[in-house]
């Protein structure tokens, strides 16, 4: 008898032991290539490097880093890797226009032949994994039996809630276009502070148009680091608004009304100058191009520490084309757009659009001293995911989104 039920008993003990077993390698392996797919899908903004930045950025995030790699079966095996009879692969990922060609049976567009950029990707992982018990059964004498997940990520819906973007915010030049707010496509804008009476400021060479901005106010009365205004605005131009527990103050939203940096409201356009929170967030601005404390801006409170950490863009060079940019998302910029700016108080938040930071004409940097707060930006639109933000809260059809995972 005991002979008889030897081959129902390892069935029995495989199904609790094995099949358990196989249910946390295929959730590792899935959570592997999550992973690595909202990694590759971090990089798919809208370039022509796009699709080489994510693959890039896919085998980064499996590659190991100080020994903590994405790993499966109980954490010994590297994802990618493989240990004994055991291995899994990382299939090159595949990229796709729309995230229905991501999450079905499509095979992955190429940015040769794509109508439109490449904004979702699917990762797919292969393993062979370790059988205990059921390798004495005929069908796993082979010691391991096979495994296949799959993940897809892109870029989501536009937000109504943007979080960790630049605080300034320019007047729509036609509310009415929806898309693109009466914005050219691919045209060099200057941006430069509102200020009241005239002359009015020129823009900067090669651009041919002005657009006035203000710094929308995001003073952390609560900051125990960093706690002057210019420091804080500093931060907020070299990486986007600061982390923190409260959205109000890192976080912007479509039909909220937002208010100038008090410190920072219009003055007259003569004399030329703009106030220390405006030339501070340019100064930050200026970071975005190269390391070190530039002449001027060594006047802002704790700078050497509060630019620590805020990496040069990989691209520094003048684009004239978006498309062919070949950076790390540094230089581009998420603004908010807002109805009008004639009352500083009462900024109704319309949207958000992107600009790519340019340097100066004939520099390798921005001025951040310019006596009227300006530097010239390229006009993308909604391009590259921003860093985090909320879908509920309002009704639009254009917009940046974030990485998400679809399901």
């Amino acid at each position: 008898m005991l002979v008889l039920l030897t081959a129902v008993l390892f069935g029995f003990m495989g199904f609790a032991v094995d099949l358990g077993r196989l249910y946390m390698i295929r959730a590792e392996l899935k959570s592997g290539a999550n992973a690595i797919a909202l990694a590759a899908a971090s990089q798919l903004n809208g370039t022509d490097a796009a699709q080489g930045s994510a693959s890039t950025a896919a085998q980064t995030a499996r590659a190991s880093a100080g020994g903590f790699q994405l790993r499966w079966d109980f954490g010994g095996i590297a994802v990618g890797g493989s240990a004994g009879n055991s291995g899994s692969v990382v299939e090159e990922p595949e990229y796709f226009e729309t995230a229905e060609g991501a999450i079905g049976s499509d095979t992955g567009g190429t940015a040769a032949t794509g109508t439109s950029p490449l904004r979702h990707v699917r990762v797919s992982v292969t393993a062979e994994a370790p059988l205990i018990f059921w390798r004495f059964l005929a069908q796993g004498q082979q010691g391991t039996t096979p495994i296949r997940v799959q993940a897809a990520a892109g870029v989501s819906a536009p937000l109504c809630t943007a979080c960790g973007i630049e605080s300034i915010a320019i007047a729509a030049p036609d509310a009415a276009d929806t898309e693109n707010f009466g914005l050219v496509p691919g045209t060099r804008y200057t941006l430069g502070q509102q200020c009241t009476g005239v002359p009015n400021p020129q823009p900067l060479a090669p651009a041919t148009q002005r657009l006035p901005y203000l710094l929308i106010n995001r003073v952390n009365d609560q900051a125990t680091a960093f706690a002057d205004e210019s420091t804080q605005a500093l931060r907020i131009g070299a990486g986007g608004l600061p982390g923190t527990t409260s959205e109000a103050l890192s976080c912007v939203s479509v039909n909220a009304v937002e208010s100038v940096w008090t410190a920072a409201t219009p003055v007259q356009c003569n004399p030329a100058r703009v106030s220390a929170q405006v030339t501070a967030f340019l100064c930050g601005l200026a970071s975005r191009f190269e390391t070190g404390t530039f002449s001027g801006c060594d006047s802002v409170p704790e700078i050497d520490a509060a630019i620590t950490g805020y990496p040069v863009d990989t691209d520094v060079a003048d684009v004239e084309d978006y498309a062919a940019y070949a950076g790390n998302g540094r230089r581009v910029l998420t603004i908010v757009i807002v109805e009008t700016i004639t009352d500083p108080a009462a900024l109704t938040v319309l949207s958000f659009r992107q600009f790519l930071l340019e340097p100066g004409a004939n520099q390798t940097n921005i001025a951040p001293l310019d006596t009227n707060g300006r530097f010239n930006a390229l006009y993308i639109g909604s391009v590259s995911p921003v860093k985090q933000g909320r879908f509920s809260g309002c009704s639009i059809a254009a917009g940046p989104g974030k990485v998400v995972l679809h399901q």
